[in-house]
């Protein structure tokens, strides 16, 4: 088996809606914030994450396998102090069995019911503007954020000096993903064949 995990650094600068109403007049709102400044967000190894060749053996026949921890370097730089978060969208999300927390590794396509296993990501060792910083999540678009170091999918997650409970304006932010892969019991995969981990997301800034 192969194994990958793909992360994707996409920066949200505008956003715009529509809104086509059935009736003789037609409304059309567009929104958005053009920011004064902005940010660059880079990922160490091109966001890749390879596991290599992982051989059947290996597997544990009846219970997850989980492999060995692999991290990510990530460096976020602003060109003044700037109100963000991050945001991770699965593009693998129908393969996850959990998908609420965990990201999810794509499908055997030898036998496409069969959904491959997960992947668990946290933040780890923030510094922001060279002060430690922790992590801060809201479910909520931001009206509440609770400290935690997890990053779950659609959720957003902002940075803060120990003690703060929002976040806070950062010039330049560095950290690392750590991410845990876990495969499913090799007695519910079909690998006669060469099988592809496929796991896929977005890591998205977001301008609060």
């Amino acid at each position: 088996m192969n194994g990958y995990l793909r992360l994707s650094a996409a920066l949200l600068v505008l956003n715009t809606s529509s809104t086509v109403l059935a009736s003789t007049a037609s409304d059309m709102t567009v929104s958005g914030l053009v920011t004064p400044s902005s940010c660059t967000v880079g990922l160490s190894g091109s966001g890749l994450i390879d596991h290599g060749k992982i051989p059947v053996h290996r597997l544990n026949l009846d219970t997850p396998t989980t492999l060995p921890s692999e991290w990510l370097d990530v460096d976020i730089n602003c060109s003044g102090p700037m109100l963000f978060a991050l945001i991770g969208m699965d593009s693998r999300a129908d393969s996850s069995p959990t998908p609420d927390t965990d990201y999810g590794l794509g499908k055997n396509p030898h036998a496409t019911s069969e959904h491959l296993g997960w992947v668990g990501l946290a933040f780890e060792s923030a510094l922001g503007d060279g002060q430690a910083m922790r992590a801060l999540v809201s479910k909520n678009q931001g009206s509440n954020w609770v400290p935690q170091s997890e990053i779950h999918p659609k959720t957003l997650m902002g940075f803060a000096r120990p003690g703060r409970p929002f976040p806070e304006p950062i010039v330049s932010l560095t950290t690392r993903i750590r991410a845990d892969t876990t495969i499913q019991p090799a007695n519910r995969l079909s690998l006669k064949q060469e099988v592809p981990l496929d796991g896929s997301l977005v890591l998205d800034l977001r301008y609060l």
